[in-house]
């Protein structure tokens, strides 16, 4: 049976920046990943400038610059016929200026093998997380399996749930969640680029008609792109057939056949089942869940990333002290939530604007022209700038502790 300061419970944003900036403080730190590496389609590939700032602080960002990336300066979207600009991150403050976007595991990649020179880390993958230890009230630890099926338990002073919105620590905690609506589910595909000679800018753009709604990415040489499906219609649509889902992208952004035949099967589409969830308390004592486990977001805006690793860092900057010395309270936890609070209910809250602004009205073909907030943002380049701070960088913004500064 191994004994840790801290055990973060999955391998995504949240948990590897924890792991690192907890073994920075000196902590005995183990992160436990059920995968062998990081590798998946469709994760959030967003780096936004907040957590590149963050980067900065901890001595990563010129290692962070050297990978394969996209910069996204604009967030445009054509509503009906009217093409406008949502965001324009070139208004923010600051060195970073964009949204990078490079593969969510490349950037885990970085983290862990930044981590790994600490000598209090380890990271575990192939495993598992099963359930908690406790101790009456207090959860203790985690019980885990590794890949060639051997369980075990791993004691902690903190237990921190980072395993995403299906969250296995959430559950075994008992910790109720609050289910919030969302009117979609999301398709996700990839659609080859076109010729040398066709424009690519790294722009993400929107379309959205009176019964389609979908957004791309310029990734170089693909598209990456979340086609909008009403919430739980997945098998009906999926019955159409694909040359329907073919005609529907070609309405939207104009491919030609010969891209689209990319597309040859029904697993080639990757379904994204959307729940935009908040827990009610995000601790036992023993145990703080943060990122996706506290609160799974809408795809929309692509902050779930971003405010996964925020609360990470306000994780380490609140609990470090008190674990070091020895004298963690369920208080301390609670300070993380009261910090965490306010920007997720900002973002949940602006996103749920824009499902029932344009998303909704776009799926349910009664979308008439472009919603007035949307309008006043195109016209007004404040506004423009507004919209990129609150996406790009947020409500309370999370810098890093002194102790994990390089």
């Amino acid at each position: 049976m191994d004994s840790v300061d801290v055990c973060v419970a999955g391998g995504g944003p949240a948990g590897m920046v924890a792991g690192l900036l907890f073994a920075r403080a000196g902590l005995r730190v183990t992160v436990l990943e059920k995968h062998a590496d990081f590798l998946r389609d469709f994760r959030g590939d967003t780096v936004h400038p907040s957590t590149l700032r963050l980067l900065d602080e901890l001595g990563l960002g010129e290692r962070f610059a050297a990978l394969p990336r996209g910069v996204l300066q604009e967030m445009r979207m054509q509503i009906g016929d009217h093409v406008i600009t949502a965001a324009d991150f070139r208004r923010l403050p600051g060195r970073h200026r964009y949204i990078a976007m490079v593969p969510q595991g490349d950037f885990l990649d970085l983290l862990a093998d930044e981590a790994g020179t600490e000598p209090t880390f380890t990271l575990r993958r192939c495993t598992e997380v099963l359930g908690l230890t406790r101790d009456g009230e207090r959860v203790t630890g985690v019980r885990c399996r590794s890949a060639d099926g051997t369980e075990g338990t791993i004691t902690a002073t903190l237990v921190l749930g980072c395993d995403g919105r299906s969250s296995v620590v959430r559950e075994a905690a008992g910790l109720p969640v609050r289910e919030l609506p969302a009117p979609m589910d999301v398709w996700q595909v990839r659609i080859p680029a076109g010729p040398a000679d066709e424009v690519k800018d790294g722009r993400v753009f929107g379309r959205f008609t009176r019964g389609l709604a979908a957004v791309t990415m310029d990734r170089g040489d693909y598209y990456q792109t979340s086609y909008l499906i009403p919430k739980g219609r997945d098998a009906e649509l999926r019955a159409r057939g694909l040359d329907a889902f073919r005609r529907d992208l070609s309405d939207l952004f104009g491919w030609p056949p010969d891209r689209l035949a990319a597309v040859s099967s029904w697993d080639d589409v990757k379904l994204l089942n959307v729940r935009v969830t908040r827990l009610r308390r995000w601790y036992r004592p023993g145990l703080l869940c943060i990122g996706d486990a506290a609160h799974a977001m809408s795809p929309v805006g692509g902050v779930g990333v971003n405010l996964a690793v925020q609360d990470a860092v306000a994780a380490a900057r609140i609990l470090a002290g008190p674990l070091r010395r020895g004298t963690l309270r369920t208080a301390h936890l609670a300070r993380v939530q009261r910090r965490r609070r306010l920007p997720v209910v900002a973002s949940q809250a602006q996103q749920h604007g824009e499902h029932e602004t344009l998303l909704r009205p776009a799926l349910e073909a009664t979308l008439d022209g472009v919603p007035p907030l949307l309008r006043a943002v195109d016209r007004v380049p404040a506004l423009r700038g507004l919209t990129a701070y609150l996406g790009g960088v947020g409500l309370r913004p999370e810098h890093a502790p002194r102790f994990a500064r390089r």
